[in-house]
């Protein structure tokens, strides 16, 4: 007891709403298949590994002297790669999508203020919400995990939220959102809230699937998040970036660490820009394994959800916990997470989607077995 006869401080003296809870982070294990974390299966080649050496080599010679804390170079060929008449004022980047996306709550959340988003949904907003201390809203999707309009409207109008977080395609079920949905969220929360469009699978939409950079000139409170982490195989690089009005990103100019971006990223980024054809050489590859996977699980009787990213949401098990363990045991790592019931299996290459396949047929047949 303390001198007052009042109970000892809890020791370390963190702060109350974090005391006792895990870091996020999807477990690493060392197993054959590894299929739980969305990652690109596919190396860069040696040609783009050579020329990101050169980069980087080039860039030791000046590690003496801070980064360029306005990434200058960087901001300009992630305009030029993103098009749709995006200027580099009108790009920002951080170590992954992740901060990128702290940023925008640092800059536009806050106590007193509300993010909202629509489960299910990608598992990290609500930690950038809490560690802002922003108020965490979330409303409901549809059975096929597309958006009601009415209801977002009804929650928009509820809540009155600082920032909208909706994942296109979205994490974790796949599921991309219309334009015609984005344009009304961007209408609903009007001037008050940005409606922040997290891209992070964009390369992989199906043909016809539109991104929502179309609708930036016309909607000045609407953010596109990217990552170079999936499609770019660069998850061990950590760039993540966004487009948006010029006035956006000198917020967040506001609210960023001291030269936040290393020299050394930088240079990775860029060098990695310079190759984009190559880097996404295997997305139409991951596409066709992706659609082929979703109609292997469907004529197997599991309920998928559609699928615009590098990852498939099955089930529905009523234990899914058992299932992801008996895939573990045979050697494949897939995540449990989303709706109850149901688990996220990544695309990988087709020796590994063969392995997924073999180890599911042997888990079902395993179950049966127990059951009789």
């Amino acid at each position: 007891m303390g001198p007052e006869g009042d109970a000892a401080p809890t020791w370390p003296p963190v702060r109350p709403e974090l005391r006792g809870l895990e870091p996020y982070g999807a477990p690493q294990l060392a197993v054959p298949v590894l299929l739980n974390v969305n990652e690109n299966p596919y190396p860069p080649s040696a040609e783009v590994v050579a020329e990101i050496t050169r980069s980087v080599s080039e860039s030791a010679a000046t590690l003496n002297r801070y980064p360029d804390r306005e990434l200058g170079a960087l901001r300009a060929a992630l305009a030029d790669y993103l098009g749709h008449g995006v200027t580099p004022e009108g790009v920002w980047a951080a170590n992954g999508s992740n901060e990128v996306m702290l940023h925008l709550l640092q800059a536009f959340g806050g106590p007193g203020r509300v993010a909202l988003s629509f489960a299910p949904t990608y598992s990290m907003y609500p930690e950038y919400a809490r560690n802002t201390h922003t108020a965490w809203v979330v409303g409901r999707r549809e059975q096929d995990f597309s958006l009601d309009l009415d209801h977002a409207r009804e929650l928009v109008a509820e809540c009155r939220p600082s920032v909208l977080l909706v994942p296109s395609p979205n994490n974790p079920t796949g599921t991309a959102l219309p334009l015609v949905t984005v344009e009304a969220l961007c209408e609903a929360v009007g001037d008050t809230g940005l409606v922040v469009v997290d891209e992070a699978y964009a390369e992989f939409r199906r043909a016809g699937t539109p991104s929502a950079l179309e609708l930036l000139p016309a909607h000045r409170n609407l953010v596109v998040t990217r990552t170079m982490s999936k499609a770019f195989a660069l998850a061990g690089a950590r760039l993540g970036y966004l487009a948006a009005d010029p006035a956006v990103c000198r917020a967040l100019r506001v609210v960023r660490l001291p030269y936040h971006l290393s020299t050394v990223t930088q240079a990775v980024a860029v060098a990695a820009l310079r190759h984009a054809g190559d880097l996404l050489g295997q997305v139409d590859a991951l596409r066709a394994e992706r659609d082929g996977l979703v109609g292997w699980l469907r004529a197997e009787g599991y309920a998928v959800a559609d699928s615009d990213a590098n990852f498939v949401l099955f089930g529905c098990f009523p234990d899914r916990d058992a299932v992801w363990q008996g895939l573990l045991d045979e050697g494949v790592l897939v995540r449990a997470t989303g709706p109850e019931g149901w688990l996220r299996v990544s695309v990988g290459t087709p020796e590994e989607m063969a392995a997924f396949r073999r180890a599911l047929t042997q888990v079902r047949s395993a179950m049966r077995e127990a059951d009789r």
